[in-house]
């Protein structure tokens, strides 16, 4: 298991040994003794999975303590752009995002700590997006920011999206108050 730090402090690329042969391939999505060592120390209590036709944006979400969520991302089918959005109160990185292709073909996985925006965007019809999360889901405490805002300027990969309407009156980040 390679793991890869980016700009954003605890945002991680995770990227797992895979073995394959003639019958398909192997590896390990998540192994407690190994991500501890590699100074993860995760406790998931939920777990969930999406499929998404191609070009569908789903995001920016968070939840907010006291049940917010770290997530270990990753996509089993397909391939989508993800992001996540630093949002966190006094980080010298609040406010900016980083993205990493996730696919079925290259089993990356994506380490995204409490205090950031997520969301992702399909690249391929029938994805299939699936994530751990270190808190379960509370519908008082669920935010979000708007996925086309210009003050962040994220480049989702793809034109013309498919968004949920919830996601198309979320708040810009020029307003917004973080809770972290």
């Amino acid at each position: 298991m390679e793991i890869l730090k980016t700009p954003l402090e605890g945002l991680l690329i995770i990227k797992p040994d895979v073995f394959e042969d003639e019958r398909g391939y192997f590896f390990e999505s998540f192994n407690s003794v190994k991500f501890a060592t590699a100074g993860l120390e995760l406790s998931f209590l939920q777990d969930n999975e999406s499929m998404s036709k191609q070009g569908v944006l789903r995001g920016l979400h968070f939840q907010a303590p006291p049940f917010d969520q770290g997530k270990l991302v990753r996509v089993i089918r397909g391939a989508v752009i993800d992001v996540a959005v630093d949002i966190r109160k006094g980080s010298p990185t609040y406010g900016k995002w980083e993205s990493v292709m996730l696919s079925g073909k290259n089993k990356w996985m994506y380490w995204i700590p409490a205090g950031f925006a997520h969301g992702f965007a399909t690249l391929e019809d029938d994805t299939i997006f699936f994530y751990k999360c270190t808190n379960v889901y509370n519908k008082n405490s669920e935010g979000s920011i708007c996925w086309n805002d210009p003050d962040l300027a994220i480049d989702w990969g793809i034109r013309n999206p498919v968004v949920s309407e919830k996601d198309q009156v979320s708040p810009f980040f020029n307003g917004f108050v973080s809770p972290f």
